[in-house]
């Protein structure tokens, strides 16, 4: 063989190693990929599935309210319009509703079965979220993201309520990631990317209403401001319009449109509202709900808010414990000539849009739960670099983490040998100026309640012994990150335990089984209907409300042909006063009036847990 010959064999195998060692490469890369994607699936899972498994009862308020108006809906086969105790409750989209309608025909009317709809929701946005960071970072970064958001507290905190602000995020997420893969210039505007921005948008929609496409467009337009494309028209033609608009108004426009028929009037106009008016769904879908609540004009006005610089602040506690990396984020680049540093730049205009869309509305502590996904992935970006502040992150919660490990230890050792006889509410103490904030209930909390709550503070303090020793003996970044999920994993089945132990102060559970299990009667609840919303769940009953034409069903109320379900002192006097029994539920505090009104000799006792009642006019057996 000549000289050629063999020059020619040896560029052959040197070129078959070559493509061998690709493909081995290329087979461990997508092993990784594979595994990390199971990893922050199961991430989460262990947080959000476990609570589905075995969580605490519907709470009242919301927490009841999102279940019983799924529950209405199966029963009637009314789709379209929400209803409450009968009354027409016209201001939220149903999506959530059909889900939980779906999970109860599927496996029954319980809490665990209204709750797996939204846990299975927050498992795909974990998943969505470590997808988008993979296409857009690598591996690690996509790790680090994925499991960011599934351990971050406000992820959890503001799930274990039935509303639907998880699911609008994961639709909010989509629609960029559409958004940023049609403008990318490293890949071709393909169709199926328009069709998700129009799919996202129509489920937005049906989720949260408008703020599911606002955010997106307005994040997308900041974008493209910074990256000078805003009057560049190809760009505009990549985004694929068109097809997007058209998948979003096939979603969204046939409930819309039914549920203006169905309660009529079908269009007013008006920036007046106020009590005694009806102007049916489509006014008070747009115009109160949407318009009005931005402005803090609407009527009835039965939400609060929080100070602008608490809404800001505060994000760096939901956030925890990744926010310790966002310091290091700030020193990555933004460029846009890398498919990373368009990333960071949209992630970045995606949070300003949304925390300045809310700085001139009325706030709530989770309306910025949109953002987390955006700082998931800058905190995630952090994590993988090597910048001397991903180091000091580390150091700041391995100090965080043993100082509250010591916190927890002291107060278990204080309250380890005092008794706790019967619930806790009889160790709080209410601070009710407080409940604006979603961890006001905290201000109730006494060194005497701590004795109820030994389990939740030994697993808690446990959780945060694991991630201060761990970071303190590991050295490896990918295995000190994973210490601290596993941290935040081990507090979560900790605050679970908790919010259990709270069942009797947050929820009416018992007076519902009580009320099932008496002589048969009606029921009147004194307040608003949301003031027992657990009641009517669990024991699936309707009521008269006592004074109780406020909030959310006052609106409804007007409307041509709604029930009479309302009564005042003295139609209450009247009933009550029946040889017929009747029951009702009230706080304590309202007894010495209730007194007052038929006398304490008619006030019997059925139930009660913590300061709540259920009454009955009549001796029980």
């Amino acid at each position: 063989m000549g000289i050629h010959g063999v020059v020619d064999l040896d560029e052959a195998l040197e070129q078959r190693v070559a493509e061998d060692v690709h493909k081995e490469l290329e087979s461990s890369r997508r092993t990784r990929d594979f595994a990390s994607g199971w990893v922050v699936l199961a991430a989460a899972a262990l947080i959000f599935l476990v609570s589905v498994i075995s969580p605490p009862r519907l709470m009242d308020d919301v927490d009841a309210v999102q279940a019983q108006i799924a529950r209405n809906m199966l029963a009637s086969g009314d789709y379209v319009t929400a209803r409450l105790n009968g009354i027409a409750y016209l201001e939220k989209a149903p999506l959530i509703y059909w889900m939980m309608a779906g999970s109860f025909r599927l496996f029954g009317v319980y809490d665990w079965s209204a709750r797996l709809p939204l846990a299975l929701g927050v498992l795909l946005l974990c998943w969505v979220t470590y997808r988008f960071a993979r296409w857009a970072f690598d591996e690690s970064v996509a790790l680090y993201s994925g499991v960011a958001l599934a351990t971050c507290v406000g992820l959890f905190l503001f799930t274990r309520i039935l509303i639907p602000d998880a699911l609008l995020t994961l639709a909010i997420t989509g629609a960029i990631w559409a958004w940023l893969r049609l403008l990318d210039p490293e890949e071709e505007p393909k169709l199926r990317y328009g069709l998700q921005l129009g799919l996202c948008f129509g489920l937005g929609l049906l989720l949260k209403g408008l703020i599911a496409v606002v955010f997106p467009v307005l994040a997308g337009l900041a974008y493209m401001v910074c990256t000078r494309q805003l009057f560049v028209r190809t760009s505009w033609r990549r985004l694929r319009l068109l097809p997007a608009l058209g998948i979003m108004l096939l979603i969204a426009a046939p409930w819309h449109v039914l549920a203006a028929l169905r309660n009529p009037p079908y269009f007013a106009f008006s920036l007046d509202s106020g009590p005694g008016q009806y102007r049916g769904f489509f006014w008070f879908y747009f115009f109160n709900e949407h318009l009005l609540r931005f402005l803090n004009l609407r009527y009835p006005r039965d939400y609060n808010t929080v100070p602008r610089v608490l809404f800001w602040v505060l994000n760096l506690g939901w956030l925890f414990p990744w926010s310790a990396f966002l310091p290091a984020a700030g020193g990555l680049s933004y460029r846009t000539f890398t498919r990373a540093g368009r990333t960071r730049l949209m992630a970045a205009c995606w949070i300003l849009t949304v925390m300045l869309f809310f700085t001139f509305s009325t706030t709530q502590e989770y309306y910025s739960l949109p953002i987390y996904p955006a700082l998931a992935l800058l905190a995630g970006s952090a994590m993988a670099s090597e910048s001397d502040r991903v180091r000091t992150g580390i150091r700041v919660l391995q100090f965080t983490f043993a100082a509250l490990f010591l916190a927890l230890a002291t107060v278990l050792l204080l309250v380890w040998r005092l008794p706790a006889t019967g619930d806790i509410s009889q160790a709080l103490v209410e601070h009710p100026e407080l409940y604006t904030l979603s961890l006001g209930h905290l201000g109730d909390l006494t060194l005497t309640a701590f004795a109820y709550l030994k389990l939740p503070v030994a697993l808690a303090a446990l959780a945060f012994g694991i991630g201060a020793i761990g970071l303190t003996l590991i050295r490896h970044k990918r295995a000190q990150i994973g210490v601290i999920a596993v941290a935040m994993i081990v507090f979560f089945q900790a605050a679970r335990v908790a919010l259990i132990r709270f069942d009797p102060y947050l929820g009416s559970y018992s007076l519902a089984k009580a009320l099932e299990q008496g002589p048969p009667g009606k029921l009147i609840e004194n307040d608003a209907y949301w003031s027992f919303t657990s009641v009517f769940f669990y024991a699936n009953r309707d009521a008269l409300l006592l004074n109780g034409r406020q909030t959310n069903l006052e609106y409804g109320s007007y409307a041509p042909g709604a029930p009479n379900v309302f009564i005042d002192e003295e139609k209450f006097q009247s009933l009550w006063s029946q040889p017929e029994r009747w029951y009702l539920v009230t706080y304590g505090s309202d007894l010495p009036h209730l007194a007052e009104l038929v006398g304490q000799s008619k006030l019997n006792v059925a139930a009660r847990s913590a300061d709540n009642y259920l009454l009955t006019n009549l001796p029980l057996p």
